[in-house]
């Protein structure tokens, strides 16, 4: 048997064509996408990039809530006031998922105002709780892993972070050279990436992902991250890759390298790790890995020391359902990984559904109707008729209907602004068929009714069968009327009887 195989690769053109379609924006920046669906993205506050969105359209919209922290000591502060009031809510934060412990029906719900031991400083106007022990947690995990790091140094060891979320490596870059200062320690501290000159460089002239303190700093003339005096007084080392001269050259151990992959798979982690996974005084410090065995297989026997921690990168069961009743969503998506986890049997203020990965999920609709956006000037030279029976004012209007921004806009011909002149006559209204069996009658036309079914299925389907003098077939329906005789005159003659009984618009 032969076989043959066919690897596609993509040419520099390709990868260019591919950037020209990717679109950036701002936090709370409106983009339009084919005129119909508006997207705005808001701050999750976990990391520079990480977002919530809205996507809005003509029959309503939908909120997508992805992992989100309401405290960061670096990151700008969780948008969740932005997400408010939506047709629908997708929750996709699935970092509960190792939380241990589960919450039954009405715990997870607090009194937004019960704390009052606490300052109004470390709680928002909607109550949730945002004191100062997140922000401890971070500081001393930092502290910790830093403090490891440099006993690691000492001990003669070399220390491996691959570089995963940018803020929280740039905090301990931070505090890292800080306590090296404290202690006397020297020792050089690589950062090695093909992207970490030009991204080092533009992480702190761009403020707009940080929170107020940090922004703060740029208005006050100091840097937004420490990195920057780092690099000028070379306390830190940027180098593309480890093959570049400048690295080659500098390199000594013991010391401190930050690098990609988080994964351990690709970068020049892979070539470092297998320098010092057989060295029990390294030291490797990951966030926290779902399979650590499985990540460092490739690396076995693994003799150094590994180092796993874990930031807030999510909202903690216990704040779930808090944050889905102040959003006040009609309905809410949840994941069915998470529905043992969370119990929202006597929540009455949304409607909850649950969805899992490949499965279409079907949502009904919240707006039956669409808005229309007219010119004030235009829609003051409307004739409405008015139909009291159908409860609804209607205008005939001749133009063009447009979509644009998510809103249906109206532009009508220059030549024809309204329904006066000599326009052709239209019907509205719903056919009663005793007024047109009576009208039939007088006009000594035999005819006879009876209930039917129409192409749908739908059985309000009424069939009026006129003998003398004319044969006919007339099928009223709830939109629509169907006459059906092999005469044309005849047909005429019915379509006037039928005009005489319906409104005209």
């Amino acid at each position: 048997m032969e076989w043959s195989w066919v690897l596609g690769c993509l040419c520099t053109a390709d990868v260019k064509d591919c950037m020209l379609k990717i679109n950036t924006l701002n936090y709370a920046q409106e983009v339009c996408y084919n005129g119909t669906l508006v997207i705005k993205a808001f701050s999750s506050g976990v990391e520079i990039g990480s977002c919530n969105w809205i996507l809005n359209g003509p029959k309503g919209d939908i909120a997508y809530l992805s992992n989100s922290c309401f405290f960061s000591a670096h990151a700008m502060a969780f948008d969740y006031r932005s997400l408010r009031g939506t047709c629908a809510l997708i929750y996709s934060d699935f970092s509960s998922l190792s939380d241990t412990q589960d919450i039954e029906d009405g715990d997870n719900y607090t009194d937004p105002t019960s704390d009052k031991l606490l300052p109004p400083s470390f709680q928002d106007s909607d109550g949730f709780n945002l004191n100062s022990d997140e922000d401890l947690e971070e500081k001393e995990k930092l502290v910790f892993i830093c403090s490891c790091a440099i006993e690691c140094v000492k001990d003669g060891g070399s220390v491996l972070i691959p570089i995963n979320r940018l803020g929280t490596i740039l905090q301990l870059l931070e505090e890292m050279t800080t306590l090296l200062e404290a202690s006397a320690t020297e020792v050089p501290v690589y950062i090695i990436s093909s992207v970490a000159e030009e991204l080092l460089v533009w992480l702190n002239i761009i403020p707009e992902w940080l929170c107020k303190q940090r922004q703060e700093r740029l208005f006050s003339g100091e840097f937004l991250f420490a990195h920057v005096k780092l690099l000028k007084e070379k306390k830190i080392h940027v180098v593309p890759d480890i093959h570049s001269h400048g690295f080659l050259k500098n390199w000594r151990e013991p010391c401190i390298v930050f690098c990609p992959h988080w994964s351990l798979r690709m970068g020049p982690v892979v070539h470092l790790l297998r320098r010092w996974c057989g060295d029990p005084k390294s030291l490797l410090i990951l966030e926290d890995m779902e399979n650590l065995e499985l990540a460092l297989l490739p690396f076995k026997p693994v003799a150094m020391k590994v180092l796993q921690c874990l930031f807030p990168s999510g909202i903690g069961l216990q704040k779930v359902q808090p944050l889905l009743k102040t959003l006040q969503p009609k309905t809410v998506l949840f994941p069915e990984d998470l529905r043992l986890k969370t119990n929202f049997s006597c929540e009455k203020s949304f409607s909850v559904s649950y969805y899992t990965e490949a499965e279409t999920l079907k949502v009904s609709r919240q707006k039956d109707s669409s808005e229309i956006k007219i010119a004030a000037d235009l829609a003051s030279q409307f004739y409405w008729k008015t139909f009291k029976k159908e409860g609804i004012n209607v205008n005939r209007l001749k133009g063009k209907l447009l979509m644009e921004n998510g809103r249906h806009h109206l532009f009508l011909d220059n030549d024809k602004k309204t329904s006066s002149g000599n326009s052709s006559l239209l019907r509205c209204g719903l056919l009663d068929s005793n007024k047109f069996l009576a009208k039939l009658s007088k006009m000594g036309i035999n005819a006879s009714m009876e209930r039917g079914t129409d192409d749908a299925g739908s059985t309000n389907v009424r069939i009026v069968h006129t003998e003398k003098p004319y044969k006919a077939l007339i099928e009223i329906g709830n939109t629509s009327t169907a006459i059906t005789t092999v005469d044309a005159n005849v047909a005429s003659i019915l379509y006037k009887a039928i005009d005489n009984i319906l409104d005209e618009v």
